[in-house]
């Protein structure tokens, strides 16, 4: 604990972005470092204003660098990135998860800010809002962001339809102590580098309620916070993508309890999604595979002697 102030790091209590204003969460860093870690795939049109907003607003001491990972995108991303100030890095691999692992290893700060690039409307209090638990208290090492989300008819509602659908069930099921995180799946977030390394990355869309569960394994609820964003605003994808999402997301919940011993190591779960087209007067399906793959903890990686992160 530092300077006196102790953060509620259960789940079930929640700081506010307002108590964490960016002077006094400067003052908690000290000599600790700081990235915020944008992975982005063809996001041209939003992340050069996130990045802009975050040096603008933190550049001046808070925030040592922010990181773009280009994750394949067909567009001008990358160029938008750099030219706004980002350092760029490009992914080996497509994937959300993946360009969160490739951001994490190609920092070395202390402290790990996770932006998504299609945040539009972008708060800069997020950066300190969720830097400041992290910062007060030695006992948190993941920051989760809470906030409500904006429909196109600008109506507040509560959390996306694959998380009320499918992470939200999933949670109440099978880890009720974690009912009460108000965005399982939401792309803001901090940690600490020491807990990064520690955990494997889903490549894909199941990367949030991975870190989740396996840091509530490692650490227990009480090492995670979370931290009222008030609202955020961000495209919203088709409902098919949804569905490919939340297959992602399914199945790593499916192998966190295949892990930890709660479901059998044989059972069945199929890689792969069928969801269906109209053909003229019927219908027909498209295949989709379903993104299972992993990437190990940093840690583990370093220590077996690979010299390049893509190996």
């Amino acid at each position: 604990m530092s300077d006196n102030l102790r953060v509620v790091s259960a789940v079930t209590d929640m700081t506010r972005v307002d108590d964490w204003p960016a002077q006094r969460v400067r003052a908690l860093k000290r000599e600790q470092s700081v990235a915020v870690i944008l992975p982005a795939r063809n996001e041209a049109a939003t992340v050069g204003e996130i990045v802009q907003a975050v040096l603008t607003a933190h550049g001046d001491g808070l925030i040592d660098e922010v990181l773009v990972v280009d994750s394949a995108s067909s567009d001008t991303t990358a160029e938008v990135a750099a030219r706004a100030g980002a350092r760029v890095v490009a992914a080996d691999a497509p994937g959300k998860g993946e360009a969160m692992w490739q951001g994490v290893a190609a920092s070395d700060a202390d402290l790990l800010v996770f932006l998504d690039a299609d945040l539009e409307r972008f708060d800069a209090r997020f950066v300190p809002g969720l830097l400041g638990p992290l910062l007060a208290d030695s006992d948190v090492a993941l920051v989760k962001g809470a906030y409500d989300r904006r429909t196109e008819a600008d109506v507040t509602v509560g959390g996306g339809r694959v998380t009320e659908l499918t992470a939200r069930p999933l949670l109440a099921a099978f880890w009720p102590e974690l009912s009460q995180v108000v965005q399982p799946l939401g792309g803001e977030y901090a940690a600490r580098r020491d807990l990064l390394e520690q955990l494997p990355f889903r490549c894909g869309y199941g990367v949030d309620i991975g870190l989740l569960l396996d840091t509530a394994e490692l650490l227990g609820v009480g090492s995670i916070a979370q931290v009222d964003l008030h609202e955020r605003f961000h495209s919203h994808s088709d409902l098919q993508a949804l569905g490919r999402m939340a297959a992602e997301v399914l199945h790593t919940v499916i192998d966190r309890l295949i892990s930890q011993g709660r479901l059998a190591a044989d059972a069945p779960a199929s890689a792969s999604l069928l969801q269906p087209m109209r053909i003229d007067d019927g219908f027909g399906h498209t295949r989709h595979d379903v993104d299972v793959s992993e990437r190990p903890p940093l840690r583990s990686v370093r220590e077996s002697g690979l010299e390049q992160v893509g190996a």
